[in-house]
């Protein structure tokens, strides 16, 4: 393994266009801020850098949803994310925006660097223009019918009723968004960074770093077993970086150009000596994203500074997968979503139980659950039964018989073994990106600590042996200080309060002094004790998740329209019409995911006739290994269409209950090719 004198670590730029919710928190930011935490202990010369995305479509969208200015929901939101970060302790050194002054000045520079020295392309292309509104239209200004699941209301790049990945041009009966009218096609000229170019160079990067995570892997090696395409850098919008080169009115640089520049830039703000930690190939970058991200931070951003030169490369990218929330994908436009300020607000002084519980579901390897329940649980028979217990009953024991005054004793030995192996232990899982592993070891130390406890019984030797009670508890004071080292990454405001009672200074202590038995020495005094964490009601726990089925006044429309498509009923037909349909039983026989596509299964299906292929946008549903022998019904004289490359034949029917997917089919196996009727 290289030796690297500095890091330089970066979370994912947020959109500014809504507030935070633990999805955000949890895929990127508390992973980010336990690593940072993590190293600043060690003593390394580490920047932890990120800022909001202030460019692109879901600003404008907002912006029109609010009756305001990009620029006004940008500032609102920076304002409103930050202040969040803050209230759960993400420590940044530098929260930047890249509608600054500063940014504009950076990312205009990278581009035209590129541009001089012709590594872009010229290529025309038709797009959807609005010619009432006399502009292009992005994807997300284009609405109409899903051609997979009949939805009237699927975006130009996805329709959220069924999950599938679409391109603009696959809308049945396409709208402006802007003015309902139906765009036109226009031919366009923008300016192409020629991945393919960069395949060789891409593949031999990412081929260098086997260590890294499973998923990250498989999406890169998945976009490079295609072959790379060139892909668009400029768009034609208003609000943006403008293009710095002549012929290019009415166009702004693609927000997935600008932003990963915003990196640069937010170093280039914090710190002089900013070459230093993108330049020398002693410094290490990491970029802490969520899945939906990957492509960009492991294929399209590497190419950039591959055209650019000069500049290192990632040497990890570790991408968690999402949050669901109670069973269901978080959803900010249904209101399904846990707001960071409102936790902030309404559990003030418990920010370290919603780091807690995140960092022990953080879905790390797969998509993962938060539920009200386990939080509650996590914080009552966890943080407060088994942390929080030690450290109260130690420092009560202690200004009991000892008026907190450390005793003058000495700590076994064993003990400074016990706390190294831990250290070492939690040590290389956070330098695995298994923060889920070393947090469970935090607590397997606060567990061995009330095992001792239990098992000497000092509040009883005392009375009989006040000599040996004084090294028991010795003992746990010492266990208690080296845990106030080892939670600070995860919960760092519970790790000033343990310092505040056991009087330490924190400046004082470092991640090297895990494993010293006298950290707390003879004679020390002890403030008095405080409870670290109280227990959750139930109370509480059902008013949040009343919160959640209550639809809010800016999800209300949303909200009616899903209800209107589960209960009423569609325009009638004739029988006719139904006859038209053949519909046949078949058995999933293979189902594998789509390449770029995290939604759609790619399914062969039996149908005793023939065995077809059938993409499905299920993926979210259904695990592809555990579908393999499911019956199936099918719409066997559906019309081929091209999805992702692949040629679909048929679609499987389901039924949707409470978001969740169901398949049709029969109790009893029945012949694969029998016709329902």
């Amino acid at each position: 393994m290289p030796q690297f004198n500095r890091h330089l670590v970066t979370a994912a730029l947020t959109y500014a266009n809504g507030p935070l919710h633990i999805g955000h928190i949890a895929g990127c930011f508390l992973p980010a801020d336990i690593y940072v935490r993590y190293l600043r202990l060690q003593g390394r010369d580490v920047k932890f850098i990120s800022g909001t995305d202030e460019y692109g479509v879901p600003i404008t969208i907002s912006a029109e949803r609010e009756g305001i200015s990009p620029q006004a929901i940008a500032d609102k939101y920076h304002h409103q994310i930050k202040t969040s970060f803050d209230g759960l302790g993400i420590s940044f050194d530098i929260f930047s925006r890249t509608t600054n002054d500063k940014h504009r000045e950076v990312a205009k520079a990278f581009f035209k660097k590129l541009y001089d020295a012709k590594v872009f392309v010229e290529q025309e292309s038709e797009q959807f223009f609005d010619e009432k509104a006399n502009k292009f239209l992005a994807d997300r200004y284009i609405i109409g019918t899903c051609p997979n699941c009949a939805n009237e209301k699927a975006y130009g790049d996805q329709c959220e009723k069924c999950g599938s990945t679409l391109n603009a041009t696959d809308l049945i009966n396409p709208k402006s968004a802007i003015t309902n009218e139906t765009p036109i096609q226009k031919k366009t000229k923008n300016w192409y960074l020629p991945l393919d170019q960069y395949q060789k160079q891409l593949e031999d990067f990412i081929g260098a770093h086997p260590e890294w995570k499973t998923n990250v892997l498989g999406q890169c090696k998945s976009w490079l077993s295609q072959g790379l395409q060139a892909r668009a850098m400029t768009r034609d919008m208003e609000w943006g970086i403008p293009v710095p080169v002549d012929g290019a009115t009415g166009k702004v640089l693609y927000v997935w150009f600008d932003a990963p520049i915003g990196y640069i830039t937010a170093t280039q703000e914090l710190t002089s000596d900013w070459e230093k930690y993108w330049k020398q190939d002693d410094s290490k970058l990491v970029h802490f994203i969520g899945k939906d991200n990957i492509v960009f931070h492991c294929i399209i951003f590497p190419a950039m500074l591959m055209a650019h030169g000069g500049y290192i490369l990632p040497e990890n990218v570790p991408a968690n997968e999402f949050l669901n929330l109670e069973g269901d994908k978080i959803s900010t436009s249904r209101n399904w979503a846990v707001w960071v300020h409102e936790y902030l607000e309404e559990f003030p002084d418990q920010q370290d139980v919603l780091r807690y519980t995140l960092a022990a579901q953080m879905p790390e390897t797969k998509d993962n659950d938060f539920t009200w329940k386990d939080f509650q649980l996590k914080n009552n028979s966890e943080l407060v039964a088994i942390l929080g217990n030690l450290v109260n009953r130690v420092v009560v024991l202690m200004h009991k018989f000892y008026d907190g005054k450390v005793p003058e004793t000495k700590g076994c030995d064993e003990l400074e073994k016990i706390c190294g192996d831990f250290k070492n232990s939690i040590a290389k899982s956070i330098e695995e990106y298994k923060f889920r592993e070393a947090l469970m070891e935090v607590m397997n130390m606060a567990r061995h600590g009330n095992k001792l406890l239990t098992e000497k019984e000092p509040w009883k030797l005392f009375k009989t042996d006040p000599k040996e009670a004084g090294i028991v508890l010795y003992d746990c004071l010492q266990l208690i200080a080296n845990i106030a080292i080892t939670c600070e990454p995860f919960l760092p405001f519970t790790s000033a309060k343990i310092m505040k009672q056991i009087n330490l200074e924190r400046q004082k202590i470092s991640w090297s002094d895990i494993g010293r038995q006298d950290l707390v020495k003879p004679g020390h005094q002890l403030n008095p004790a405080e409870l670290l964490f109280s227990k959750i009601e139930d109370e509480a726990i059902e008013k949040q998740v009343a919160k959640l089925v209550k639809p809010a006044a800016t999800t209300l429309e949303i909200k009616e329209e899903k209800t209107t498509a589960t209960l009423a009923q569609k325009q009638e037909i004739s029988f006719d019409d139904f006859a038209k349909m053949d519909i046949r039983i078949g058995t999933i026989l293979e189902a594998s995911k789509v390449e770029k596509a995290d939604k759609l299964l790619k399914l062969k299906v039996d149908l005793g006739y023939e065995v077809r292929t059938i993409v499905s946008g299920i993926a979210e549903h259904f695990k592809p290994e555990d579908i393999i022998g499911q019956q199936v019904s099918v719409i066997a004289n559906l019309a081929p269409r091209k999805i992702r490359g692949e040629e679909s034949k048929g679609m499987i029917l389901m039924a949707e209950e409470n978001g969740k997917l169901k398949f049709m089919t029969t109790l009893d196996p029945i012949a694969n090719g029998s016709e329902v009727r």
